[in-house]
Parts: structure tokens; C-alpha cells; sequence
């Protein structure tokens, strides 16, 4: 039986109980307001723009800006820090998900997976590793409080043909920054045999 859960803060989340999930998420303050108000401006300007397509512009917009961007936080591009989230993306593989790929860049995650039929849910799954992460690093920087953006970037991933062209572009995204030559250099950069 397929249950499907929608909700929506900022983005719209529209999670079903099994299937591959492509997920960004980013530390917290990493676009200033006036940036997002800006992409609110545009995304309002869409009108009735095709969902799909006007989801992926607006992705775009905001995964350009954090490649590019070298102010606010970008404690993941030190290894520490890379490695404790390294470890919680790691953990679940097995239990609640099967690790297809992820990028950690110096503000953001991209991360993809397939759900297992035993999966607490793409909601849980993500506060969890949100949670033990972010009370990790914040213990390395002698912090409390926020570390990662409440909201993350998900979605289902329709076929085969749009798998491949999200594994691309998580595997590739280092090489789009212009922080490396070569994905297979990026130390964090994940993809499984399977689809090697």
C-alpha cells in the first residue's frame, strides 16, 4: 500500500512510503533574507508556470547561489566536520534507505536514496540526521543552537532517466562550484558500485 504525506512551511514536502528521493539541505543562514525574498519575488512572477519545471528553475537558482557563495557558514568544507555528517548519511544505509549518492559542499548537502520497506519516513529520516549531526558539530564549534536550515529540498524521483541525470548532477556538483577537476576528487563525494 503506497501512503503519501504532504505538507508545506516554505516549500512544499510530498512524501509516499517508498521510492528514491533526491534531498538538498544546507546550513542555516547561508542565504541572506534579501536573497530569499528576491527568489520569492521571481517564483510569484511565475504565474502558472508548468510545477515541474518551475521547481527545478527555482532549485537551480538556490544551488547556484550556495556553489558560489563564500560568505556566512561553510563549516562542511573542513574535515571534521565533513566526516561527522559523512557518518550520519552513512548510517541509515541498510535500515532506512539504500545510499545511491551524496556531495557534501562547504554549505550544502545533496543526497539521494531509495527507501526501504522497513523506512520511519522521509520526514523522520531527515530530522534524525539533521539532529545527530548538527549536535556533533556544534559540540566541535563549543555551540548551542541552530545549525542546519529547517527546510530541505526534496523530491521523488520519477523514472530511471531523471535518476541519472540527478546522480550526475550530485556527483558533478564540486566540478560546476569550480572547486575540483574531477568528481572522483572531491574526498566527499559518494556513489554506490551499483551505479558506477
Amino acid at each position: 500500500m503506497i501512503i503519501r504525506k504532504f505538507h508545506r512551511r516554505n516549500l512544499p514536502h510530498l512524501y509516499y512510503n517508498d521510492g528514491i528521493y533526491f534531498i538538498t539541505y544546507r546550513l542555516a543562514g547561508t542565504i541572506p533574507l534579501h536573497i530569499l525574498e528576491q527568489f520569492q519575488m521571481e517564483l510569484s512572477k511565475s504565474g502558472k508556470e508548468n510545477l515541474n519545471i518551475r521547481d527545478k528553475r527555482i532549485f537551480k537558482k538556490y544551488d547556484d547561489y550556495l556553489d558560489k557563495s563564500s560568505q556566512g557558514r561553510n563549516y562542511l568544507k573542513k574535515k571534521d566536520f565533513a566526516e561527522i555528517v559523512s557518518h550520519t548519511l552513512h548510517y541509515p544505509d541498510g535500515k532506512d534507505y539504500f545510499l545511491i549518492c551524496y556531495c557534501i559542499m562547504p554549505n550544502h548537502v545533496h543526497l539521494v536514496f531509495d527507501l526501504l520497506k522497513t523506512n520511519k519516513g522521509v520526514s523522520k529520516i531527515m530530522q534524525s540526521i539533521k539532529r545527530i549531526s548538527a549536535l556533533r558539530c556544534n559540540k566541535l564549534l563549543n555551540k548551542k543552537g541552530k545549525f542546519w536550515q529547517d527546510e530541505s529540498f526534496d523530491r521523488l524521483v520519477r523514472d530511471d532517466v531523471e535518476l541519472y541525470f540527478i546522480i550526475n548532477y550530485v556527483i558533478n556538483n564540486p566540478v560546476k562550484a569550480g572547486l575540483i577537476g574531477d568528481w572522483r576528487n572531491w574526498q566527499y563525494t559518494y556513489l554506490a558500485n551499483e551505479y558506477r
